[in-house]
């Protein structure tokens, strides 16, 4: 007669082996048979959008339609309406034929990502686009990225030197900050932008070249980057005549170009041109699959895309790393007030407004400063230099509502001390806000132009205002020392 301890022993490993077995058995009923492929064909091609029934395929997936001599052509799968599904091409279409086969991929839009990409120019669908052979990725990535939770993104608390005296003294920006460059046509945001690449205190530079001209792409590498540039960024350009698919995916792949950086812990400059065009891709594809338009020709799908793409620039919760972000947005006409403009003023970090009659009269850069606002600058600014650019503005405004009075010599001398000293102080204060495009101004330099400004004795003090400024200047030294020592 076996003891009892050999049969509970028995007993036990019977339970293991029927553990085991139920294992196997839910992992059998786990795998899935692999579906079929159900193939469709074209119904309908108007403009850009293609309409196929037949086959089933999820928004955001890829198909191929039947072109002409056996070549496929990609298409995207952007919308749907009962048996129907809309597609719009990521490339050219040309011989497509009624009834052409519309066969659904798997293929996802994973892109690739690594150190390799340095000295690169891709396009949208992250393709090399500069000739010099394949990528060497350390990774593919989804190109969607991930969302930041908001508690746990690092607060902005580091300024951000970006070699422009005008930005780095009255708009100081942070790094992880974002934010927009308004400007028309033609009044030099892409000098700016060069400049800022140039310029910048950054580990990484990612370019987005985004809907505009095709010709700006290699005036900006060759120009602007030049070969140092060229060596710690990367360049992703879909031009203004690229599908409104391919121009959506650039903005999104240089964001997540920029966001794998990040993860590593390293500073990123982003620099995104236009974020205008960005906007106008998804109301090109809105439009095109019937969402009705809500605002000046613009469809609600527009103004949700937005702050999901800007979003994901900022400061992230590992690393250590930040995406300080520059947006440049088309004011058309000069209209402060477009929608675009507005929606985007109203998610970014602060806005660089540019003027057209600065531009006009050959003040560069032309920095609208009484109409633009660093919104993080209460952060990472002192009280004394806050106060010294509240004085900068108060001089620089009073002088331009008084210019035509002035200008016609209807103001008297006397009538007003504020307006006294702003008449005695504008011609610096011009001088001041000029750069030019060869010369970068750091951090501590622009601080040490703005200390100078608040020691230029204008007008007999009243009693107590000496003493009052200079320890303005005194708190500004120790600024400035204090930027240029760290």
């Amino acid at each position: 007669m076996k003891s009892d301890s050999s049969f509970q022993l028995q007993i036990e490993n019977l339970r293991t082996a029927r553990r085991w077995q139920q294992t196997l058995i839910d992992a059998q009923e786990r795998i899935t048979t692999p579906q079929l492929i159900v193939e469709g064909h074209l119904t309908r091609m108007v403009g850009l959008t293609l309409e196929a029934v037949g086959c089933h395929a999820p928004v955001g997936s890829r198909c191929l339609v039947e072109g002409p001599g056996g070549k496929n052509i990609e298409a995207e799968v952007v919308g749907f309406s009962g048996e129907k599904l809309f597609l719009m091409p990521i490339e050219r279409m040309h011989g497509i034929l009624p009834n052409a086969r519309v066969i659904p991929t798997e293929k996802n839009y994973d892109v690739a990502v690594g150190h390799g990409l340095l000295g690169r120019v891709l396009d949208g669908a992250g393709n090399p686009l500069d000739g010099k052979g394949a990528l060497h990725a350390s990774e593919y990535v989804p190109i969607s990225g991930r969302s930041i939770n908001p508690m746990a993104r690092h607060p902005i608390s580091e300024k951000l030197d970006v070699g422009i005296r005008a930005i780095n003294a009255l708009l100081s920006v942070g790094r992880g900050q974002r934010m927009g460059l308004f400007a028309g046509s033609g009044v030099g945001k892409s000098v700016l932008l060069g400049m800022m690449t140039k310029y910048t205190n950054a580990d990484v530079i990612v370019v987005g070249l985004i809907g505009e001209r095709g010709r700006e792409v290699k005036e900006f590498i060759d120009k602007i980057l030049g070969d140092e540039g060229m060596a710690r960024a990367v360049v992703v350009a879909s031009p203004a005549d690229d599908v409104p698919v391919m121009r959506l995916h650039g903005a999104s792949l240089a964001t997540r170009i920029a966001e794998y950086f990040r993860d590593q812990g390293l500073n990123v400059l982003l620099l995104m041109d236009s974020l205008t065009r960005y906007a106008q891709a998804q109301r090109e594809i809105a439009l095109a699959v019937g969402e009705p338009p809500a605002t000046k020709g613009y469809p609600p799908s527009v103004f949700a895309k937005i702050p999901q793409l800007v979003e994901r620039a900022g400061n992230g919760d590992t690393g250590g790393g930040s995406i300080t972000a520059f947006y440049t947005v088309l004011t058309e006409g000069d209209d402060q007030q477009d929608p675009i403009a507005d929606a985007a003023r109203a998610i970014l970090d602060g806005h660089v407004v540019l003027s057209r009659e600065l531009a006009e009269a050959g003040h560069y850069p032309a920095i609208d400063v009484e109409a633009s606002i660093s919104r993080a600058m209460t952060e990472i600014t002192s009280t004394a230099h806050q106060t010294a650019i509240r004085q900068f503005k108060q001089w620089y405004s009073l002088y331009r509502q008084h210019r035509d009075l002035i200008s016609v010599g209807a103001y008297q001398r006397g009538t007003d001390v504020k307006v006294d000293e702003a008449v005695t102080m504008y011609p610096q204060l011009t001088e001041f806000l000029q750069q030019s495009i060869t010369q970068p101004v750091s951090l501590a330099d622009s601080i040490d132009g703005l200390e100078a400004l608040q020691s230029v004795e204008v007008l007999p003090p009243p009693h107590g205002a000496s003493l009052q400024a200079s320890a303005v200047k005194k708190a500004l030294s120790d600024d400035r020392n204090h930027y240029q020592n760290s």
